[in-house]
């Protein structure tokens, strides 16, 4: 089986590609918009501007893949205030150009969400919720998902939240950001306030194989078994990884002065994933643990 991973250089891509490099009957085409590839693992590797409908049109029809799995995103949530016709083009037109060649090739695709196409008033969510995003990457999230659903394309959706993970010069995630912090004893303001699912991009990883495995259709929520507040989770990694409790300081979503609102009481279900997917979540200390022993700690 053909899989072309797009955004194979970011956090999700690498996990992806590393893990399914395991996978004997896949052969994997990674992609990404920066010249080289992150992965030294020996899979061909293609640039590929995703806002480019031609290109993709071009590069998808020569390698006919059999699945795409596209990871590729415009996730920087602030930014995407300012930033908005960047990441409606990153978010939305990509995958819509996605979609053209994967009918015109007759490929699946794999598409990644998250829990702020919910406005955060009443989670945790299913996959039926209704969605009312209250931020502008929200939105485009949202968008992205209904181009599919209304596509007649072969597709899956995996929504998550708050993905961590290890990978080659990615940009940094929460757990990341806040080990770099703590392991130097210097202090951090974490809210209490919000809510949801922390997700190692292991466990994204694996939910997206039994996708393809199981050749399913339709939306997933793919995200760890707990759900708690980001200020609990960062006392859970105090205690895994020895540091100092005493540097974590609550806050509230409101004292940061964000430019874009958080969904604050969110949270995905996983019940479908686990009953139809046989996906088994981590919980946030077996993932602060195994994160531990990626790092080499």
């Amino acid at each position: 089986m053909r899989i072309f991973v797009t955004g194979a250089n970011g956090l999700l891509g690498q996990t992806i590609t590393s893990i399914f490099t395991r996978e004997s009957d896949f052969e994997l085409i990674t992609s990404g918009v920066e010249t080289d590839s992150s992965s030294d693992l020996g899979h061909t590797y293609e640039r590929l501007d995703l806002t480019n409908k031609d290109e993709v049109k071009k590069l998808i029809g020569f390698y006919e893949p059999d699945v795409i799995v596209n990871c590729a995103a415009f996730t920087d949530v602030d930014k995407c205030e300012t930033e908005r016709e960047l990441c409606w083009k990153v978010n939305v037109d990509a995958v819509k150009h996605l979609i053209i060649a994967s009918r015109i090739n007759n490929a699946k695709i794999i598409h990644y969400s998250t829990d702020y196409i919910f406005d955060g008033k009443n989670g945790p969510y299913d996959e039926e919720a209704k969605p009312n995003p209250v931020s502008f990457y929200g939105r485009s999230k949202l968008a992205s998902e209904n181009a599919l659903l209304t596509s007649g394309a072969d597709f899956a959706i995996a929504r998550t939240m708050v993905l961590f993970g290890i990978g080659n010069n990615i940009k940094p995630n929460f757990a990341l950001w806040l080990i770099g912090k703590l392991k130097n004893n210097e202090p951090v303001n974490i809210v209490d306030d919000q809510i949801g699912n922390v997700t190692i991009s292991d466990d994204l990883a694996f939910g997206t194989l039994k996708i393809i495995e199981l050749k399913k259709k339709g939306v997933f929520n793919i995200a760890g078994s707990d759900i708690l507040s980001r200020y609990e989770f960062v006392l859970k990694m105090c205690e895994v990884f020895g540091f100092n409790k005493n540097l974590v300081s609550k806050i509230k979503t409101a004292d940061l002065n964000q430019p874009a609102p958080r969904p604050l009481n969110s949270g995905l279900i996983t019940l479908k994933a686990q009953s139809e997917l046989g996906f088994k979540p981590m919980d946030s200390l077996e993932a602060l643990r195994l994160l531990k022993i990626q790092l080499g700690y």
